[in-house]
């Protein structure tokens, strides 16, 4: 095939979930919905976390960095999708295609980080409860963030600066609704055995540490439940971890079950549809699970709406 330089190449063409047109309307209405919800039940997290004085603590804290990063994920993939369906058109530039790999692998490390941190907030609140201001403190928690940030947008970077030198086969079709890197990565005609490497070591690096975190915190927390004697006790101490413990799930399991399936699937369009599993659903449905399973969450949203609507 003939390959070209990525200085030549214009873009790319992303063939989305389906290529029959009486379709895009039904997919366009779809992608619409999930992300205005999206985008109102995180913002309304953020904002009651913000407004209510009540959760200015490390738990919302960590929660509204999450939120943000959710919008932020949505923001980065299901526009342009519903941009190309709008305009009946495919391509997608050079440049944007770069920046939504830089964007996703920031985001999705930073949300991966953010439950660790989480886990970890969980642990010190129940296993040491009388130092919980002392040890999660906000120069902590600022910490946290800002070292979580800094290593996503290094490992972000990394990955991106290396799709730089490849050059590019003249099919310059993505089978997928945004510019995921390994699919990207199969269309270089360039040696891409570093970018693969780099690519799986980074990933379980970067998957394996926060996972162990979180089983290390929750192991602990286990450990101390336990060890309460009456079982209103043990109720009330696992219902503050149920939250956590719902998008940990929901996040880890979306993402093991598209890895599972893109393994075992040879259709390139199967595999596109399951990536929305881990994509778009998680963000969509975090909110539900800090709000619908925690007390202090709907009282501040309560607050919140009728504040609005007097105002």
């Amino acid at each position: 095939m003939e390959a070209r330089n990525q200085t030549d190449v214009w873009g790319f063409i992303l063939l989305g979930l389906s290529d029959d047109p009486d379709f895009q309307p039904v997919l366009f209405c779809l992608f619409l919905s999930m992300y205005l919800v999206t985008i109102t039940g995180n913002l309304l997290i953020l904002l009651a976390v913000v407004s209510d004085p009540h959760l200015h603590t490390p738990m919302y804290f960590f929660l509204s960095h999450l939120s943000f990063t959710d919008i932020c994920i949505s923001t980065c993939t299901i526009p342009k999708m519903l941009a190309n369906i709008r305009a009946q058109t495919q391509s997608i530039t050079y440049l944007s295609c770069l920046l939504q790999i830089g964007s996703v692998f920031t985001l999705g490390a930073f949300e991966n980080f953010l439950l660790a941190a989480m886990a970890y907030d969980r642990y010190v609140a129940i296993c040491h409860p009388l130092r919980y201001t002392a040890i999660m403190n906000p120069r902590l928690c600022c910490l946290l963030v800002g070292v979580s940030l800094l290593l996503s947008i290094g490992d972000a970077l990394l990955h991106t600066l290396l799709v730089l030198p490849l050059s590019f086969c003249s099919d310059l079709e993505i089978p997928h609704f945004f510019c995921e890197f390994s699919q990207v990565i199969k269309l270089a005609c360039s040696d891409t055995l570093t970018n693969n490497v780099l690519f799986y070591f980074m990933t379980c690096l970067f998957g394996v540490v926060p996972v162990s975190g979180i089983i290390l915190s929750y192991t602990q927390i286990i450990s101390s439940v336990l060890k309460i004697p009456s079982v209103g006790g043990k109720f009330k101490v696992f219902s503050t971890c149920g939250p956590h413990l719902g998008v940990v799930f929901l996040f880890y399991g979306t993402a093991f079950g598209v890895y599972i399936t893109s393994a075992l699937l040879e259709s390139s369009t199967k595999t596109a549809v399951a990536s929305v599993m881990y994509i778009i659903v998680p963000q969509m449905m975090n909110p539900f699970i800090y709000s619908l399973r925690n007390k202090d969450m709907k009282g501040a949203l309560r607050k919140l709406t009728r504040r609005r609507t007097f105002s």
